[in-house]
């Protein structure tokens, strides 16, 4: 599963590629994030004056060339919001074997197409006083934007506040998922992305973006993708077995790497002494010996 998303950075000076984004109400660049579950493929610096996935195809062809070097059968699907549900990407997918579940924003022609459903999901609701959903499925084409009729799976909510219709298109055929399992088990499992990236943005420093020119702002960028990639790696393979298995970056920084500590240099060697009231010193041994069972075992 390979999740594409964009993210507002907000900018303060006069950085090359400033411009202001009506969206985000800011000065911005616009960076393009690839992630496939937790790990990180791209993070790629844009200015904010451009559509939401300009760039993907191409990026999306470099990492999928990737992938398939190594796994050769692998199923691919890439996923989105309705920012990235342009007939380019859908097209090329189409031509490369790779599925697609993307987000697809609302208009008139599609409401009236799930009206039945949106009217099953008012009465649910008015009976239940609950949340009440109605699928369907069907076949839609755009009138310009779309070079071929696709699949796109109607949500006819009904909520407290009112109608809530929603939209996604995909490649995946009916006879391989039903409506419902495509939009909330599939779908839906997205917002795990904007965790990662909030982690970055967050915490890892993502957002330092303050050198005058686009090329050191995006080597800015890539260290801090380098930093998240380490901790990730920290999170599997020296975390597992741990009360903070599944702990976010920051939470990492804080109980684990920000050590007091004494260094003495000797001409042979680097004596590292920890505070002795350091709280979480088992769980630093703990993680310690992971990552000696791994340096060991490969």
């Amino acid at each position: 599963m390979l999740d594409v998303d964009a993210t507002d950075d907000p900018i303060h000076g006069n950085q090359e590629g400033r411009f202001f984004h009506g969206y985000y109400m800011n000065y911005c660049y616009l960076p393009l994030y690839i992630f496939c579950g937790e790990f990180l493929l791209c993070a790629r610096l844009r200015p904010s004056n451009i559509d939401a996935s300009e760039g993907t195809v191409e990026e999306l062809a470099r990492i999928v060339e990737q992938i398939r070097r190594s796994w050769p059968e692998v199923k691919i699907v890439v996923r989105g919001d309705s920012g990235f549900c342009r007939d380019g990407i859908m097209t090329w997918c189409e031509a490369h074997g790779v599925d697609y579940v993307l987000g697809l924003a609302k208009n008139e022609r599609l409401k009236a197409m799930i009206a039945e459903e949106l009217q099953q999901a008012q009465e649910q609701y008015e009976k239940t006083q609950k949340a009440s959903r109605v699928f369907k499925d069907f076949r839609y084409e755009t009138r310009e934007s779309w070079t071929r009729e696709r699949r796109v799976v109607g949500k006819a909510e009904h909520l407290e506040k009112g109608s809530n219709p929603r939209f996604i298109v995909s490649s995946i055929g009916m006879e391989r998922t039903d409506a419902r399992t495509l939009y909330e088990k599939l779908y839906c499992e997205r917002g795990e992305m904007e965790n990662r990236i909030k982690e970055q943005q967050l915490w890892l420093f993502a957002d330092r973006t303050s050198a005058g020119k686009m090329r050191a702002n995006q080597i800015r960028l890539y260290f801090s993708s380098a930093a998240y990639l380490l901790m990730q790696a920290l999170r599997r393979l020296g975390l597992w077995g741990t009360q903070i298995a599944a702990a976010q970056c920051n939470t990492i920084r804080l109980k684990l790497l920000k050590v007091g500590a004494h260094v003495k240099i000797t001409v042979r060697k680097v004596w590292i002494s920890l505070a002795g009231g350091y709280p979480y010193a088992d769980l630093f041994y703990q993680i310690f010996r992971n990552l000696q069972l791994v340096t060991l075992h490969g």
